[in-house]
């Protein structure tokens, strides 16, 4: 989609295709995803490369090769972590550009039998439920203990135990307090710490791969399949480029300082315009033209994350500030289709045919995601979660795009604004 258009005399929206075709509908209702824009790095030359590049997020629909290749991959996030560990497998050489290390944790995927497939099938049900009460809606509950009340030594096992828990349990299933007090989160960070320094046998290599700019937890946490023991296969490089930037991108490769590194293929491992990256790149215009991506200029401003004033029958599935964002997608955006669908039909039976947010909701709803995330130490760190992405010109102010009130909790506000006849919207 190009462009969506509210048309005010008409009361409908007016959708333009990157084809050109047009549509019109009466309700705009996106589905666009946090994770959807990628972004290429900003470093000059790329159309400059004669060999085979990709985007991890544009990833081709034919098998890619890297047997015997001498593979580049630029960037170690969540997508870079997974990349670099399946590349490492087949490939002939390889070489890692890292700007910023990230805090990993094993995912510790296995097979599943049939009779433990036959098992978890049978208490859907039962999974369903404790998804639903949970914070994030994962089957792992935090603990509900503080780090501090209990002794260095049971500490130090409950994390041993976690972190060899299949799964999110390390991150989601730890103390109530590892993600919001800075102590806490320190004991959490030394104990991952000493993981990656017994995993990756050169101690140099190890410290490049320890982050210094966050503690364990505050970005999100790419989970791995022995990621770190990949730095210590022989023809697997790693360059830190925080020392040495990358200057350009060559016919046949990278230009580092003054190194010049050639390669058969280039992997962007450089992630996503996350969030708002996706509403940015289509001109959504409101009543009197007002464009979305200058009321956002400093940030979103949202009632529920799910509709902005200014911008009337648009709904915004998984969007900024909605608890969906911050959560097991799977699971929350359920939630949020309910909403939408049970708001337009009640909408349909009273007759209505306009919604929008009262400025009003929209500035307490908006200060109210502030206060959530205001707990938190994920909100003192640059991330995407805090809509800092330094691929993006313009895209360095901190701000916060998801709720952090929890999954359960923002379900109960949405479900006393429906009983309220839809409370801080304007309907007729």
């Amino acid at each position: 989609m190009k462009a969506a258009h509210w048309d005010e005399a008409a009361n409908e929206w007016e959708v333009t295709f990157e084809t050109g075709g047009r549509a019109r509908a009466r309700f705009l209702v996106t589905a666009i995803g946090p994770l959807s824009s990628p972004t290429m790095p900003t470093i000059p030359g790329i159309a400059d490369f004669k060999g085979e590049s990709w985007h991890t997020g544009l990833w081709p629909h034919h098998p890619v090769s890297f047997a015997g290749k001498k593979v580049a991959v630029i960037g170690t996030g969540a997508s870079g972590v997974q990349a670099i560990t399946e590349i490492a497998k087949t490939v002939g050489e390889l070489t890692v550009f890292q700007r910023t290390p990230n805090w990993c944790t094993p995912l510790r995927n296995s097979r599943i039998e049939p009779e433990t497939m036959a098992d978890i099938r049978a208490r859907y049900d039962q999974i369903f439920a404790q998804c639903r009460e949970n914070w994030g809606c994962f089957v792992h509950t935090a603990d509900p203990r503080h780090s501090t009340d209990v002794t260095p030594e049971e500490r130090e096992a409950f994390f041993e135990k976690l972190y060899n828990t299949p799964g999110f349990a390390f991150w989601q299933g730890n103390f109530r307090d590892v993600l919001m007090d800075q102590a806490a989160n320190d004991a959490l960070t030394e104990f991952v710490i000493r993981k990656i320094r017994a995993r990756v046998k050169d101690p140099k290599i190890a410290d490049k791969l320890i982050p210094t700019n966050h503690g364990y937890g505050t970005r999100r946490v790419p989970l791995e399949s022995g990621y770190f023991e990949v730095y210590n296969q022989p023809n697997v490089k790693l360059v830190d480029i925080r020392e040495t930037p990358i200057e350009r991108i060559t016919e046949t490769g990278l230009r580092v300082g003054d190194v010049d590194y050639d390669f058969d293929m280039i992997i962007y491992a450089t992630g996503f315009d996350a969030i708002t990256g996706a509403f940015d790149r289509i001109d959504f215009q409101g009543r009197g033209g007002e464009k979305l991506r200058d009321k956002w200029a400093d940030g979103p401003h949202t009632y529920l994350g799910l509709n902005v004033t200014g911008f009337p029958n648009m709904l915004t599935l998984v969007g900024p500030h909605n608890a969906a964002t911050f959560c097991n997608l799977p699971r929350c955006i359920e939630q949020n289709v309910e909403f939408v669908s049970d708001l337009l039909g009640y909408m349909r039976d009273k007759g209505f045919t306009r919604i929008e947010a009262t400025p009003e909701a929209e500035a307490t709803w908006t200060a109210h995601v502030y206060e959530t995330g205001s707990r938190l130490l994920l909100t003192k760190v640059d991330s995407w979660m805090t809509g800092v992405n330094k691929n993006v010109p313009g895209r360095l102010k901190r701000t916060f795009m998801a709720y952090a009130g929890g999954a359960p909790k923002y379900r109960q506000k949405c479900e006393e604004i429906a009983a309220n006849g839809y409370e801080g919207f304007a309907l007729r």
